[in-house]
């Protein structure tokens, strides 16, 4: 019987983006070597800031079809320190080196929706609290964030004033539509529908986080939350002022259940809530549209990390499983999710064991490398 294909475009990027990305290839191998009638073709495609050096472009020309034409893509971390030592390498335009793979395939794949699952699991200490005491037990933070993904402070609508080559002046307009907002909120009510609810009582409950009170933008989105809302009575509807959230998060995150915000706000906030699902190599993130997603860990490339074997794999991992769920469902195939699955569960496996765990979750001196994590993770893959 032939086997069912699947091809899927890897780009490792830059730094510990490199890394990572060799151990999700090792997690695919052995989900593949499992799942006898179906077959992964894997494209690597590099770029970032450390291909711009060598080749004046951040990555080979014709990616962005090679992306568009896969099932998936998995983005490992891209950004790369510039030689004169003056922040990440950027290109003649203007933006970051890595800006294609990242927020050009978010744009040209129309990924509208950035979900950030945050979830404290168990063996993992939130990083709040103080080093030996832990404010927060598993099962008290389990959220989902979903940002919109294509518009807000990130439309690349602004530009420079300079008059004799001297900067006076910059400007980043901010870029709310209603048609942007209405369906990344849709999917936020849609998400919440599949969920049980909020730790702390149960409730379906989505938060719109803006800032209404100020903004014009947030205004028409609190609208459009509002009108949406509607659709779903068997949801509670909540509105947060994005400052004051920003201590509500911290102090009471079991309230909080599904929250959908937009673009530059979901990217603040979601960094924050990383702290309480033990920092951002638990982090995960995946950009998804309607017909293509591209799913990575949120750490960045942390260049003075790289190529030591000690950074934590997890949050690549757990995104590998999550594109095999996305994947599972849009080409109906209950087996690839039963894979992304049984990926999630073999991460909490080896954290509740407690061992080998990489540094940022137990230290130097109890420290086991990124390798090592990969290791324990395949022997504890049941599927």
């Amino acid at each position: 019987m032939p086997k069912t294909p699947y091809h899927l475009v890897l780009l490792p990027g830059d730094g510990i983006g490199i890394e990572i990305a060799v151990q999700a290839r090792r997690v695919l191998d052995a989900v593949e070597a499992r799942l006898a009638e179906r077959s992964f073709t894997i494209e690597e495609i590099p770029c970032g800031g450390q291909y711009y050096l060598e080749h004046g472009r951040d990555w080979p020309e014709g990616s962005d079809a090679r992306c568009a034409a896969a099932d998936v893509v998995l983005l490992g971390a891209v950004g790369w320190p510039a030689p004169d030592g003056n922040g990440p390498v950027t290109m003649t335009n203007g933006k970051m080196a890595g800006y294609s793979p990242v927020i050009g395939n978010r744009l040209q794949l129309d990924l509208y929706a950035n979900i950030r699952p945050v979830k404290l699991y168990e063996g993992v200490r939130a990083r709040i609290g103080g080093k030996h005491k832990q404010v927060w037990e598993p099962g008290e933070v389990d959220m989902v964030f979903l940002r919109e993904n294509t518009e807000g402070l990130y439309a690349g609508m602004g530009g420079v004033l300079a008059p004799g080559g001297k900067k006076v002046l910059a400007t980043d307009t901010r870029v709310i539509t209603r048609a942007a907002s209405e369906r990344v909120i849709r999917k936020a009510f849609s998400i919440a529908m599949k969920r049980d609810g909020a730790p702390a009582d149960g409730k379906r409950r989505v938060t719109a986080i803006v800032k209404n009170n100020v903004l014009h933008g947030c205004r028409l989105f609190a609208e459009v939350f509002e009108e949406v809302g509607r659709e779903f009575p068997e949801v509670e509807k909540d509105v947060a002022i994005v400052d004051a959230f920003t201590q509500w998060l911290i102090g009471q995150p079991s309230y909080y259940d599904v929250l959908v915000t937009t673009n530059m706000f979901g990217d603040i906030v979601t960094d924050l809530a990383s702290v309480l699902q033990g920092g951002m190599g638990m982090a995960v993130g995946c950009n998804v549209g309607d017909r293509h997603a591209m799913f990575e860990p949120i750490h960045g490339s942390a260049p003075k990390h790289a190529g030591k074997d000690k950074v934590n794999p997890m949050a690549m991992i757990l995104a590998t499983g999550e594109a095999l769920r996305w994947l599972g469902e849009q080409r109906s195939d209950p087996a690839l999710g039963r894979a992304g699955d049984a990926i999630e569960a073999a991460v909490k496996r080896v954290l509740a064991a407690g061992k080998p765990l990489t540094y940022d979750l137990v230290g130097s001196d109890a420290a086991a490398k990124m390798s090592e994590v990969t290791t324990a993770i395949l022997d504890a893959l049941e599927l």
